[in-house]
Formats: structure tokens, sequence, C-alpha cells
């Protein structure tokens, strides 16, 4: 049984507290003690994605990550997880249109471990011809796997390209084969000069550490790794605003017919963000959301129906997706969606159902900071993405605020038919 309370009522987040400021090498620092858990968390993220790529070298930065953990100045190839694996611990990595994120998770003894590891990659690459062959085909074969030869795989690759005219957002993060071919150990060089200095990074380090010692161990390992001598790469290229609808039909090897829909919508942090955000869950967000109710449950036309928006550094995308029951054609999916749609656009919607949607935002935002490296992931985002680390506490604010007239206004204005791009996947 649902139940729906006051935002008063609401459960509490605890603001989360920190402690970050600069070195003198442009290095972002950001501190939160936590002692709750005898672990850390380090997550070094750097301001450089998909968007900042060679139109000729899609997939570069992705495949840089890869890179990053294959070898530096005083650490082997192969030797950096091994370290952090023997050490009690475990490091990943993520590529996203906007950033590129390293982190590791260790005993809170092992804090100078990380230190060590991530400040020595970051000071020089050791890349050899072999590594980059190596990397290359894992990247490739990533590729095959993630997006070729996944039924519908190739949905958001579709979607963007035909939404995006102009800007970088239009190719994807994993990048063509054919580019990935054309790497070469000189790009790699100058990738790691102009986008991976310490004036390009924010370092954040959250959980059971001593403020004191850290703030130590952070000057010896980072402060003489010297900055860019050059300006770092920022994107001005504006996406125009699209004045008609976009459509496209893909025939691929899939059992059901899909639908994938995508609006143009702005850039996290604008006030408009928060409310698209907001629609998103009314129709999707769990099985009482409203096109699930419809297409799923009332007429059984659809298997499946998600929605999100992308919360991107730039103007982003709306995006609907609802995969079809197989006596069901693209066509009348469509239809289903753009009812709906057209429904949130001339109806005001429930108090009740909006009060709904803001609690599962406030108990997402809350239980997406209980580990250390969530909190260390979102700190590093604030940071880079919006400029202001102090936002961790007071983004919730944002959704709370929305009212029904803010939801209906911004429907209005963004679920238009010529702010629309229309993706059918359909069977061989």
């Amino acid at each position: 049984m649902e139940q729906f309370f006051p935002m008063t009522l609401a459960p509490q987040q605890r603001e989360l507290r920190f402690t970050d400021y600069t070195l003198e090498n442009g290095l972002h620092i950001i501190l939160h003690e936590d002692h709750n858990v005898p672990v850390v968390a380090v997550d070094v993220c750097y301001h450089v994605g998909s968007k900042n790529e060679d139109s000729e070298r899609t997939g570069f930065a992705h495949l840089f990550e890869h890179l990053m953990f294959d070898g530096s100045t005083n650490v082997k190839r192969g030797q950096f997880d091994e370290y952090i694996t023997k050490a009690g611990g475990w490091s990943n990595a993520y590529t996203s249109w906007d950033k590129t994120n390293y982190y590791e998770v260790l005993p809170s003894h092992q804090l100078e471990l990380a230190l060590w590891l991530e400040s020595d990659r970051m000071t020089e690459l050791a890349i050899t011809e072999i590594s980059l062959a190596t990397q290359r085909n894992v990247v490739k074969e990533e590729r095959r796997w993630r997006v070729e030869n996944q039924p519908y795989g190739t949905a958001e690759e579709q979607v963007f390209a035909r939404a995006y005219t102009i800007h970088p957002y239009r190719w994807p993060i994993i990048g063509s084969m054919e580019h990935l071919d054309r790497a070469s150990l000189e790009d790699v060089k100058n990738f790691f000069k102009n986008h991976y200095a310490p004036n390009n990074a924010t370092l954040v380090i959250t959980g059971d550490f001593d403020l004191e010692e850290t703030t130590a161990m952070v000057n010896r390992y980072f402060a003489g790794i010297p900055s860019s001598s050059n300006a770092v790469p920022r994107l001005s290229i504006v996406e125009p605003t699209q004045s008609s609808e976009e459509r496209g039909i893909v025939v691929d090897n899939v059992q059901f017919p899909a639908v994938y829909m995508a609006f143009h919508v702005p850039a996290e942090g604008h006030p408009d963000y928060y409310a698209m955000a907001l629609l998103s869950d009314i129709l999707t967000n769990g099985e009482s959301s409203r096109l699930y109710q419809k297409l799923v449950y009332e007429k059984k036309i659809a298997q499946d129906v998600t929605s999100h928006v992308y919360n991107l550094e730039h103007p982003g995308l709306f995006w609907i997706s609802a995969t079809a029951m197989s006596s069901t054609t693209a066509e009348s999916l469509e239809n289903e969606v753009l009812s709906e749609l057209d429904r949130i656009v001339r109806q005001p919607v429930d108090e009740r159902e909006l009060q709904k949607v803001k609690n599962q935002v406030r108990a997402t935002i809350t239980f997406g900071k209980q580990r250390a490296d969530q909190k260390a992931d979102l700190l590093a985002h604030y940071a880079i993405i919006r400029g202001s680390t102090a936002l961790i506490n007071t983004e919730i604010n944002r959704f709370m605020m929305i009212t029904i007239d803010n939801l209906q206004r911004v429907a209005q204005k963004y679920l238009s038919m010529n702010n629309r791009t229309v993706i059918y996947y359909l069977p061989k």
C-alpha cells in the first residue's frame, strides 16, 4: 500500500559536511570524514568526456579510461588493480559525455596507497604500443557486447545522432570501430597533455580518515604535480533549436517493435530540469506510474516503458522508450504514449501525484549517499559539472519547490512535436 506524507514528515537527510580547497597547481580537493565504517573512498574526476573529443577520434575518452590502468611512472602494466586487490580494496572507473571518473574503496589504513597510485598516473603515463593495441581491442569487444550484439543496443546512439546536429553529444561515448582503429600512441600523449592535468581534476576523499594527516598526505603526493602549461580546452558549441520532428526506422535482429522518443530539455541545474525530472517519474517511475499503468496493465500493449532526463552539463534530452507486445505495432504504441503526453500537457497533475514523486526523489537522494564511494562520486559531480560542491546538501530543495503549475508549463514548453525525435525499432 502506497503511503503519502507531507514534506515535513518525510525522511530527513543529514547535511554532509566537507572541507574543500584548491592546491596551487589547480587541483581541487574535497575531504569528507565519516567514521562509521573503517573504509575510505578515493575519487579522482577529470573534467573531460566524450564531448571533448575530436570528431574523427570518437571513443577516445573511454579508451583513455582503460589506458589509465595500464602503466604509469612507477606502476607497471597490470599492477594498479593488483595493488588495490592485495590491500583488500577494489577500484573502477567510468566515462560519460562530460567527465571521466576513477575511484578506489579500501580499508582506511590503506588510504596512502590509493593516493600514491592516483598521483603516479596523474604525473605521467607509461603507455606502450602493446598497451594501446590491447586496450583498443578490449574497448572494441566491449562495444560488440554492450551495443552491437544487444537487442536494441544501438537505440541511444540512433536517437542522439538524430537529435543533435552539431553538438558532440551526437556521437556515442564508446565511439566507433573505425575511430578506435585510428587511435595512435601520439594521440594518447596529446590527450593526456591536454586534459589530464591537476587543474582539470578534482580529488575527493570520503570515509574514515584523520583530516590533518590526510591533508598532509594530499600535499605530499599531489602538490608537486605541475599544472597544464596551456589553458584546458572548454567546449563552446551550442546546439541550435530543433525546428521540426526527426524520425527514423531501424530494422534489426529484435523480437518485438519498440519506440524511442526524445525531447530537448535544459542542462542539469536549470530550473526546468527539475520539473522535467519529476514529470518523468510521474510517467514511468514504478508500476503505479501513468504510462506503466496505461500501456502495460490496462491496454497490455507494452512489455515495458521507461523515461528519464539525462543530467548533462549542456542541454540534454528527455527520453521515453517502450517495447511492444507481439501483437502491437510501433505506430499504435507511439500514439498511446503521445496521448498520455498530451493529457499531461492539457490537464494539471494531481497534488497527491506530485507529492508521491517528490517522496520518491527524496528517498533516492537520501539513500544514494550512504556509501563512501557514492558520496565521493556526488561531491566530484557537483564540483566539476555544477561548479559548487555545496549543492550536495541543497539540490533536493530544487525538486521540493516544483509546483503543479511548473509541471504543466514545462510540459507545454518541451513536449512539442517540433522538439521531438522518434525512432522505431522493427524486427527483420
